[in-house]
């Protein structure tokens, strides 16, 4: 398995595959229909506008799952917070590899300067809940019966973690980096 930046031209018809029964037959995603690939396409190219789209690949360098960050809120007071995503191809499950990506994908906000990161897992999801805690994050709170799908009111815990220390002195953070800044002069 090997972790690259996902390109939307040639990764969103796989992306879109793989989300599709997260979207059709779970509660895992609040969606009821699924985006196309030129639906995914767009949203690949908006998030890498501020961060990573991060694609896990197998050795005949398929896409077997893939993770991303978005803005927690709109509002600019959160700019310095981002939301964590991944999702896993159903055979590729439980081998590590939302593990991997979050590995590449967590210290890359970092060094962006973000400041918080969290997660909202739609219950019971033990898969999402252990890969969550399983770096760093810890439980916030739980929205009771937030969401509606397949024909039953769903909980959605949230999750979250610091990504850097945060100065309580009355002085504003250091603005964090847009992805495609990252890494220049």
């Amino acid at each position: 398995m090997r972790i690259r930046l996902a390109d939307p031209a040639h990764d969103a018809e796989r992306v879109a595959d793989i989300y599709r029964p997260y979207v059709e037959g779970s509660t895992i995603s609040f969606e009821e229909v699924a985006p196309t690939a030129v639906e995914m396409a767009a949203r690949m190219a908006l998030v890498l506008e501020l961060a990573p789209w991060l694609v896990a690949v197998d050795e005949n360098r398929r896409v077997i799952g893939y993770a991303y960050s978005s803005r927690h809120r709109e509002r600019a007071g959160y700019r310095w917070s981002v939301d964590l995503t991944a999702y896993v191809d159903p055979e590729w499950r439980g081998r590590g590899v939302g593990r991997a990506l979050y590995g590449e994908l967590v210290p890359t906000l970092r060094r962006q300067r973000f400041v918080n990161a969290y997660a909202g897992i739609g219950l019971p999801n033990p898969a999402s809940v252990g890969l969550h805690e399983s770096i760093g994050m810890s439980l916030v709170g739980v929205y009771e019966k937030v969401g509606w799908k397949l024909g039953q009111w769903v909980d959605v815990a949230w999750y979250g973690m610091r990504l850097a220390a945060q100065v309580d002195d009355g002085s504003p953070p250091t603005e964090p980096i847009p992805f495609p800044e990252l890494g220049k002069p």
